[in-house]
């Protein structure tokens, strides 16, 4: 495996026009462009007829994470506006049970116009349940990170109603403009269902369900994992070298039913998305380090460079094993771990053979795992897309790459 450390995050770089970031999604999400990428060659066609591509004995994994209303606008007495983006809970960790508070929570985030709070609690009175006062206190700040704890008055509603009543869907920055009704259904995948994401697994979004019956149709499986995507997957890399980049922590789950596919089925694995692709590599490294360490006393986690620590040893089924047996003997019946792992060139794919998405931002580490993925072709990929009039980044078309 190559050393990331060799890598500069120049190389990652390429010329993105302001007219080419798609600022709204398409009418109908299936007619969005799609390039197919196999094996050196590229052809256009649309996602509609996304079937027709992959191989029948082919599992499709898609993440069923539901982007939540992240963001939560208050006003100060002296007119200022100040807006907490929650990014992840933290008291209490877990997110079904942070969603079902009905008094108090605790969430790190982030905070526009951050000077503006200096001290003491913000408040909103809510329209809901005959008015609910919601207060946010600042409890602690690490870098561009603010702990904040959420506290109101009436313990009928619950922070997930909170949030989907008052919150605001968390759009890309890079769109340039506020959220509007359109977003809260085009910004969301017609199959998401675990609430948690404060970004949307865009590749997702342009599933229909005349695109599903064409895919059960022609015999292709399809499995479900959960990654909540969290706000710095589409955070540039603004360090000179990659590997002085730190990348953020995302939690997921997967179940024993889908590991049991991916057994079945490996290797012909198709990553609907970044971050399923990136659950998936994830799971092959989990089954690595249980392979060193049966029964870990902690969480389940991977590092940014942990794949790097370890040669891949295992092969993918024995890997996976080695998590259903790991999930047998604490009697749980689904995998909860966190990653950081950052795939770059030079990895070497355990478990997918093939990858849709969309086009990504420069130097972004969702770039980088594409040119991982297909190598030095990522360049003629996305010049192709640019020459040929391709949307781009969360509401642009999308790609098939299946480089074997």
């Amino acid at each position: 495996m190559s050393d990331p450390r060799k890598l500069t995050t120049e190389a990652f770089d390429y010329h993105l026009p302001e007219e080419r970031i798609a600022k709204y999604p398409i009418e109908q999400r299936d007619q969005s462009r799609l390039l197919v990428y196999h094996k050196g060659q590229i052809q256009d066609d649309r996602f509609i007829n996304l079937a027709g591509y992959i191989p029948s004995d082919c599992i499709m994994v898609y993440n069923n994470a539901e982007v939540v209303y992240a963001r939560l606008a208050f006003r100060k007495r002296t007119g200022a506006w100040i807006e907490v983006f929650c990014l992840e809970p933290s008291e209490p960790a877990e997110y079904a049970r942070a969603f079902a508070q009905t008094e108090s929570v605790a969430w790190t985030c982030l905070v526009g116009n951050l000077k503006k709070w200096k001290s003491g609690a913000l408040t909103r009175w809510l329209d809901l349940g005959g008015g609910t006062l919601l207060k946010a206190q600042m409890l602690s700040r690490e870098q561009q990170y603010v702990k904040v704890r959420f506290e109101w008055n009436n313990p009928r509603v619950s922070f997930g109603e909170i949030l989907e009543n008052s919150g605001k869907v968390p759009i890309p920055p890079y769109l340039k403009r506020e959220s509007e009704e359109i977003d809260k259904a085009r910004y969301q995948t017609l199959y998401s269902r675990i609430k948690g994401s404060v970004a949307a697994p865009t590749a997702g979004l342009h599933f229909t369900p005349r695109v599903f019956r064409a895919i059960r149709d022609k015999g292709i499986s399809s499995s479900e994992i959960t990654l909540h995507v969290g706000a710095g997957t589409f955070r540039p890399v603004k360090t000179e070298r990659v590997d002085q980049h730190a990348m953020h922590m995302e939690y997921f789950s997967v179940s024993g039913h889908t590991l049991e596919q991916l057994i079945e089925n490996h290797p012909n694995i198709l990553a609907v998305g970044t971050t399923s692709m990136r659950t998936l590599e994830s799971l092959y490294w989990l089954g690595v380090l249980l392979e060193d360490q049966p029964h870990p006393r902690q969480h389940l986690q991977l590092g940014q460079w942990q794949h790097l620590e370890h040669t891949p040893h295992l092969s993918p089924t024995a890997a996976l094993k080695n998590i259903q047996h790991h999930l047998k003997q604490t009697g749980r019946e689904t995998l909860q771990a966190g990653t950081r792992m950052m795939i770059t060139p030079g990895y070497p794919f355990q478990m997918t053979r093939g990858l849709v998405t969309n086009f990504h931002q420069p130097k972004s580490t969702l770039l980088m795992l594409v040119a991982a993925f297909v190598g030095d072709d990522w360049k003629k990929i996305y010049q192709y897309a640019l020459a040929h009039g391709y949307r781009f980044l969360s509401y642009g078309d999308a790609s098939l790459l299946m480089p074997k």
